[in-house]
């Protein structure tokens, strides 16, 4: 059986003008952000001895390059925007896909660009002092409420802003700066290493040597591991960016696999690198809970006047990162007003811009929001476990869609199939698993954000179904590439 062909869409359509290089650009700036910065020292709590430290970071980039090969069969399979939310629609139903894209926009997708945003005014604030986050603008008590606004979170809104504008002018303008940005934070943070490895001075780690033999005891328990892999896992996130803009990709069977391979396997690369340097520069045991471990590694390889340059690098880092996030997001919107799931205004395509523009403004009003408000954190904490949950579901959507759709064509079928799709799947789990287990609270409000869709999406379903009084459709994207 086949998957039914859609007609060709009337009005303005997406162009396909992303080729490899934009494709695996695209995978590196989902992901390389300021966490690679910070979670470090956080995990280093864990973990206690250098190997099991450095392990992680290869375990956690294998997890991300066996779910990158299954992400780019079903992005070969459907190649149409959307990413995820369209496989778990195709496998599971509408249901189950609004489920994801509500927290996608609610929770996780806007709540990144807050935090980005906000980690962007940090920076920003500590080499202009004119923006601090410490400064007060104004404050007011709403309903028990303290809300404050500083020059910070201006200059974190004036960032969305401003990426938002450029992005929503049409895919080659966002893809210029896209690339722009990936190449300069690459570029300085493999400058960064490489003066960290010869120039820099070691207070750690002299040579691999000291990696073994310092491993004296013994590795981490799983729940320890399970805590540290969360937080790998977080700093891997995004790399399936490319997915999500999948209509916009040029011979989508051969570039979005290999976009995929290329991209995670350049951020695990750098990720191994970095906290190579990490350890060089001071022992683990001076890592343990510091929350700025570039900024401390950097000191103490080159002095206190590295501390300048290395707020530069992250405040790049991360304006490249937001800059990715804003892009590829309204992508995921758009497939769900299609669907009749979401505003409607949001599954149009500005016929001069090519790109749905309405769903740029939304997601930007949701991220100022979230970031006037201070709120983002405690969201995105809350219901990032449950990108997990959808992850296994995603890479479970292989196996269930080879079974729905046998005789489809596929311009790339998942390498080691089914044992890749399933180490996917049971890592992604464990850690799901392990996160309920040890933050049952936070497990339990973010379920209860979650299930919050259901109702919304008996709305949608009601008020804009197909047929109805809604503009969405329902019809399957074209699996043939």
């Amino acid at each position: 059986m086949n998957a039914p062909a859609v007609p060709p869409a009337s009005g303005a359509c997406f162009l396909r003008r992303l080729g490899l290089l934009d494709a695996a650009l695209l995978c590196i700036g989902g992901v390389l952000g300021s966490g690679i910065f910070l979670t470090s020292g956080y995990i280093a709590e864990s973990l206690s001895s250098p190997l099991p430290f450095l392990a992680v970071w290869l375990i956690g980039g294998g997890i991300t390059l066996c779910g990158a090969l299954t992400f780019g069969e079903l992005g070969a399979l459907f190649p149409r925007a959307g990413g995820p939310y369209v496989y778990i629609r195709e496998a599971y139903g509408l249901g189950p896909a609004f489920l994801y894209g509500w927290a996608f926009f609610g929770f996780i997708e806007c709540g990144a660009i807050a935090a980005l945003a906000s980690g962007f005014a940090e920076c920003f604030g500590s080499l202009v002092p004119a923006f601090s986050t410490r400064t007060i603008l104004a404050r007011a008590d709403i309903a028990g409420y303290a809300w404050t606004l500083t020059p910070g979170q201006l200059a974190a809104v004036l960032a969305i802003l401003v990426l938002t504008v450029v992005n929503a002018v049409g895919l080659r303008l966002g893809l210029f700066v896209q690339n722009l940005l990936t190449f300069t934070r690459i570029g300085l943070i493999l400058a960064f290493i490489l003066a960290a490895l010869i120039v820099g001075r070691a207070s750690g780690l002299g040579d691999w040597a000291g990696v073994f033999s310092q491993t004296s005891s013994g590795w981490p328990g799983f729940k320890a591991l399970g805590l540290a892999l969360m937080a790998v896992f977080w700093t891997y996130d995004g790399w399936y960016s490319v997915n999500c803009a999948a209509e916009e990709v040029r011979s989508p069977g051969r570039t979005i696999p290999l976009s995929l391979l290329i991209g995670t396997s350049v951020i695990t690369a750098i990720y191994l690198l970095v906290n190579i340097v990490y350890l060089r520069a001071l022992p683990i045991e001076d890592m343990r809970g510091v929350a700025r471990i570039g900024e401390l590694a950097a000191v103490r390889l080159f002095g206190p006047d590295a501390a300048a340059f290395f707020a530069i690098l992250i405040m790049v880092t991360i304006l490249g990162c937001l800059n990715t996030t804003i892009l590829y997001g309204p992508r995921v919107y758009y497939a769900m007003a299609k669907d009749g799931v979401f505003f409607p205004g949001m599954g149009k395509l500005d016929r001069r811009a090519g790109v749905p523009i309405k769903g740029f403004a939304g997601q930007a009003v949701w991220a100022v929001l979230l970031c006037l408000s201070g709120g983002f954190q405690a969201l995105y904490e809350y219901v990032v476990f449950a990108l997990l949950l959808f992850f296994a579901a995603t890479g479970a959507s292989v196996i269930i869609l080879r079974r729905k759709f046998p005789g489809a064509p596929r311009a790339y079928r998942v390498w080691g199939y089914p044992l890749v799709p399933l180490l996917f799947i049971a890592a992604t789990l464990a850690i799901f698993i392990n996160t309920l287990v040890t933050q049952p609270r936070k497990s339990l409000l973010g379920a209860l954000l979650l299930a919050a869709g259901w109702p919304a999406y008996a709305f949608w379903r009601k008020r804009f179904r197909p047929g109805g009084k809604g503009t969405g459709s329902t019809a399957r994207p074209d699996p043939r590439v």
